[in-house]
């Protein structure tokens, strides 16, 4: 392993020291105290909280403030739906309207206040929400609901009083959901079904009615929260609580902003840590969809390649459709884990069969080629002049016989399959029915994964709507595509969660002594020189040239014979961005006589540029090898974000970079590098080493490890070139270019 570079971003490192030194309070999550080994560095929790919203989601009591049973009036149909809301969850439900005596036959109190016993969920039916949560505290209300619309969505003014109201929550001890939310966590869910459930999580209830409606194909829904504006309650909260409930398989979700970015690495976090699945639809991927999603619920929706990062990072599973969301959600609430991560494509023709394979293998899914005696047991039941390599070609005639079930058992039993997918293109009855009955008496017998693709449009065939959906070990879907993406899901998830280590376990809870070096290298406000960004890599144990900074063209020699011919010269100042660009880098010098001249020439064009030096440098001549950047960037929702990529003018042309937010391990930085485009040139090409891909991981972290310690004060990182060298001869950082807040 190398060295231990695991951390959590620090937002304040004076606050970081503070913390650690016991000089400043604990942080506080939902009031409560954190324990002091639950803080990062930056004084900040490491695990996230789980809310008790057992109170909000079964209530005893329940308030239904600006309650109306007035015809024509909205809050009167609002009144009813929660009325027989509170009946089937066995909820006392009281009225509270300043002007009314009675709502629909119930004596209603002018205010909460008034009430004799204490309310777990405060419903608000008025336009202004703000003074009646004021009039909670004194109520101890637990909950609240605010439907009420017009705030960060709306603009700034609309921003201003949504923190208002949400400071308001706070000091009156209330938990409140929305504003801009709605009814559906009062909806009806079915209480016949069986088996793990999905918890639904939207910001746009209507957005959440594909899962919703998954009932009726018999799959069974828990929760649903609608969290709106998420002035308080929001997202991480919800994924936090339901990755807690026994009954809760998979989480869905769909998002069109993150509150906080730090909040939902610590709930997907504690999902990944009790291996619940969570899928998310996440708006925002073009400049379109961020700026909509802006306008509707008031948030940042964050940079599309950060967002997808951190979402891989801690497993939660991207998808970009409704339809895709509601069948991955299903596969992984319900399905067992894979016994092996193979998947055999079985079909009644070569042609479907040879289509669904090429996408699935292109999609990264494994289909092994079945042994030759498995082969051979097939062909006991299949003639011996279709394949049944894999995919596995019945041509038709035997699923409509006692023949059909042989197969499939027998694929089944092969130890290298673990999942089976029958693509069924259309009815063909009386055979596709006989099919599908097998499929669903196989999977009810089996503990491994049975797939079945029904690619009819009608979807009124009774082996489609009885038989395959009556059976709940039978994964249904409509199209290839979304079986595809859900098995593709499935298997990685499992891969996910059967090796998952929380890098917050391994956060350091103190600096290092290369954040009190680099401390005092930092000039705020300022970009620093190349020769102080240097330092500062340095200071963190990263390799850059011998180099020696000199102010006359006599230093200059000496620093040459001091460094060892040949060398390079470059101007170094604050205010440079681009040498090269201006003539002030000269590389391959053998002698003092060019050093003199080119010391000379590097002032002379400094000066006629106007551009400011705190002198040259005499750097070594580092061997060729692969250029590559990494740097810190900072994010909006994340905080410094860590980028590795191909360097060079490579950079500007390809952008094949990775990015991750912190925390990660060295795991997490091998995947980083892999992902890249250009990832063979560090295996070499055309004869080349491969190159000390060890070395540039080792960097990646060490880098991290700045981030995370110098938090804002660093607002800007990039080493590029980083030379990677070859195998075993390290990576030396050439240039860098650092900016202080």
């Amino acid at each position: 392993m190398l060295g231990s570079t695991y951390g959590t971003f620090t937002s304040d490192p004076r606050r970081a020291r503070a913390v650690a030194c016991g000089s400043l309070p604990a942080a506080t999550v939902h009031g409560r105290a954190a324990a002091a080994g639950d803080l990062d560095v930056g004084g900040r929790p490491l695990y996230a909280d789980v809310p008790d919203l057992d109170r909000f989601f079964h209530p005893e009591s329940v308030a239904v403030i600006g309650a109306s049973d007035a015809e024509g009036r909205p809050n009167t149909g609002i009144t009813r739906r929660l009325l027989d809301w509170s009946e089937r969850v066995g909820a006392r439900l009281h009225p509270v309207h300043p002007t009314r005596d009675a709502v629909f036959g119930r004596p209603c109190v002018r205010s909460v206040g008034e009430l004799s016993e204490t309310v777990d969920l405060a419903v608000l039916l008025v336009g202004d929400p703000l003074p009646v949560v004021e009039e909670l505290a004194e109520a101890k209300v637990k909950f609240a609901v605010a439907f009420a619309a017009g705030f960060a969505e709306s603009g700034d003014a609309g921003a201003a009083e949504q923190e208002r109201l949400a400071a308001a929550a706070g000091r009156a001890g209330v938990r409140l959901l929305g504003p801009n939310t709605n009814l559906n966590a009062f909806e009806e869910f079915r209480d016949d079904l069986e088996g793990p459930a999905i918890a639904l999580i939207t910001q746009s209830g209507h957005q959440g009615r594909p899962v919703f409606t998954l009932q009726e194909l018999g799959v069974r829904l828990s929760h649903w929260a609608p969290t709106g504006n998420e002035a308080d309650l929001e997202t991480a909260d919800f994924i936090s609580y339901f990755a807690e409930q026994p009954e809760v398989g998979a989480i869905a979700a769909y998002v069109e902003g993150l509150k906080d970015g730090r909040a939902f690495l610590l709930a997907a976090d504690r999902a990944a840590r009790r291996g619940v699945p969570v899928v998310a639809v996440k708006v925002g991927r073009t400049e379109t969809g961020a700026r909509t999603a802006a306008s509707h619920t008031g948030k940042l929706t964050g940079s599309d390649a950060v967002v997808d990062a951190a979402m891989r990072q801690f497993g939660v599973i991207r998808v970009d459709g409704l339809d895709e969301l509601q069948d991955t959600a299903a596969l992984l609430a319900r399905a067992r884990p894979p016994r092996s991560d193979g998947v055999v494509v079985y079909s009644i023709s070569g042609g479907t069969g040879a289509h669904f394979a090429d996408l699935a293998t292109g999609a990264g899914l494994r289909l092994p080629t079945l042994s030759a005696a498995k082969q051979a047991e097939l062909h006991d039941w299949i003639p011996h002049y279709l394949n049944v390599a894999n995919p596995v070609d019945n041509g038709g005639h035997p699923v409509g016989d006692w023949r059909g079930r042989k197969i499939i058992d027998a694929i089944l039993a092969d130890p290298d399959v673990g999942v089976l997918i029958c693509p069924i293109t259309g009815p063909f009855p009386p055979m596709s029915d006989k099919l599908a009955e097998d499929l669903v008496a196989a999977a009810e017998e089996t503990d491994k994964l049975v797939c079945v693709v029904w690619g009819s449009p009608v979807g009124t065939e009774a082996a489609y709507r009885e038989t395959l959906l009556g059976s709940s070990r039978v994964a249904t879907f409509r199209t290839f595509a979304n079986c595809i993406g859900a098995v593709r899901a499935y298997v990685d998830h499992h891969r996910f969660a059967s090796s998952y280590r929380s890098p917050f376990d391994e956060a350091p809870r103190t600096v290092s002594p290369s954040f009190r070096k680099a401390q005092a290298l930092l000039e705020p406000g300022h970009r620093l020189s190349e020769h102080a960004a240097k330092q500062l890599l340095r200071a963190y144990g990263i390799r850059v040239p011998r180099e020696q900074l000199v102010t006359s063209a006599a230093a200059a020699v000496r620093a040459a014979g001091l460094v060892g011919y040949p060398v390079v010269m470059k101007a170094s100042g604050a205010g440079i961005a681009h040498k090269t660009e201006l003539g002030l880098v000269r590389v391959g010098l053998t002698s003092a006589s060019q050093v003199r001249d080119a010391y000379r020439d590097l002032t002379d064009i400094a000066r006629y540029e106007g551009v400011g030096l705190d002198g040259v440098l005499v750097c070594q001549l580092v061997p060729v090898g692969v250029e590559m950047v990494v740097g810190v960037a900072p994010d909006p929702l994340f905080g410094p974000t860590v980028t590795v990529g191909l360097g060079g003018v490579l950079v500007e042309v390809l952008r094949d970079v990775a990015v991750r937010v912190p925390p990660f391990g060295e795991e997490e930085a091998r995947r980083m590098v892999a992902s890249l485009r250009g990832r063979a040139l560090l295996d070499g090409v055309r004869g080349a080493a491969p190159a000390d891909v060890d070395a540039l991981v080792e960097v990646v972290l060490r880098v991290q490890r700045m981030a995370l310690e110098l938090g804002d004060s660093l607002a800007e990182l990039d080493i590029n070139p980083l030379v990677v060298l070859d195998r075993g001869q390290g990576a030396v950082a050439l240039d860098a270019l650092a900016i202080c807040h």
